[in-house]
């Protein structure tokens, strides 16, 4: 009975209670997503472009942009065709490699904003030694570090889901894979998978956040010391944008985590609501933030946009 069941598809779960106007949420779902790939693949393309933004803080903007466009084509297909097509069943192979680049692409971002913390670092502490401390060849080699360290510590728990019977019901919480998601429908000894991924969350997420948070009281410390009042409020408008990102990350992680430590009485509704929130607010607002906050890239922007108005 378990084998047989075990190669039953999972069914992925939209907004319970709510199916008869899942057209009308797609629209604000499709809305966004659309923005997150417009405004990162904007971020993107401008990086490639514009010699001017060629240096180390917008080398590590572009791996931001790149991973927050990962993130949203990985979700994006199967949360489409729940709302828009009722379509619900799920592959093993297909859901397992979903949560597998979800979870990754998630420490990579983490990774990711902390080397960002380290630009910013070496910028407002050592700006002499900027250049020389942050050639192109360590930066590339940072963002591999992040990159492995997300994909790499994510193998142990993905690796056994392809082995567990799937014994209890099949229906997922959400319109995606997610590991914590699978495990409760396995009918195994799933104990390592519940402890591993607490112990690694808690490694890399406090982790890193607790990096980034003592570079900045250094930061501080430094800004503080530099007597011109203009030249502190030029040095703290670089990291502005950097530490918006930071918030908008860490806020949601911290509000994800809580609802489904505290929140088990909470409507369904809410968790998930709470799982997109997650997944699509910091994508979406990183390109807006450097947008807004980063003269750089403003005047990017506006360079294209002249060119190719002056081309027309």
């Amino acid at each position: 009975m378990w084998s047989n069941n075990s190669l039953s598809p999972f069914l992925l779960t939209g907004f319970p209670g709510l199916e008869s106007v899942h057209h009308w949420i797609s629209i604000p779902v499709f809305v966004v997503y659309f923005s997150v790939i417009l405004g990162n693949g904007t971020l993107l393309f401008l990086i490639k472009e514009d010699n001017n933004l060629h240096e180390p803080m917008y080398y590590f903007l572009a791996m931001l942009a790149g991973t927050d466009l990962l993130v949203t084509l990985n979700t994006m297909p199967t949360v489409l065709r729940v709302l828009w097509l009722d379509e619900r069943e799920i592959g093993h192979g297909i859901c397992f490699s979903q949560a597998y680049f979800i979870h990754s692409l998630s420490f990579v971002e983490s990774g990711v904003l902390l080397a960002m913390a380290y630009d910013r670092f070496i910028a407002i502490r050592n700006p002499l030694r900027y250049r020389s401390i942050l050639t192109n060849s360590r930066v590339v080699k940072i963002g591999v570090g992040a990159f492995l360290r997300g994909f790499i510590s994510v193998v142990p728990p993905i690796v056994p889901l392809h082995f567990f019977p799937y014994c209890h019901s099949h229906v997922l919480s959400h319109a995606f894979c997610l590991h914590q998601d699978v495990i409760k429908l396995a009918c195994a000894d799933v104990t390592f998978n519940r402890i591993y991924p607490m112990v690694l969350v808690s490694f890399i997420f406090f982790g890193d956040s607790l990096i980034i948070l003592f570079s900045y009281l250094l930061i501080l410390k430094t800004v503080m010391s530099i007597a011109s009042g203009e030249e502190r409020n030029k040095a703290l408008n670089t990291c502005i944008s950097h530490i918006c990102c930071v918030l908008v990350f860490y806020v949601t992680v911290i509000g994800l985590s809580l609802i489904h430590r505290f929140g088990k009485h909470a409507p369904h509704v809410v968790h998930i609501t709470m799982s997109y929130i997650y997944f699509l607010f910091p994508p979406f607002m990183n390109p807006i933030i450097y947008s807004i906050k980063t003269k750089q890239i403003r005047n990017g922007i506006l360079r294209k946009f002249s060119l190719h108005r002056f081309r027309a």
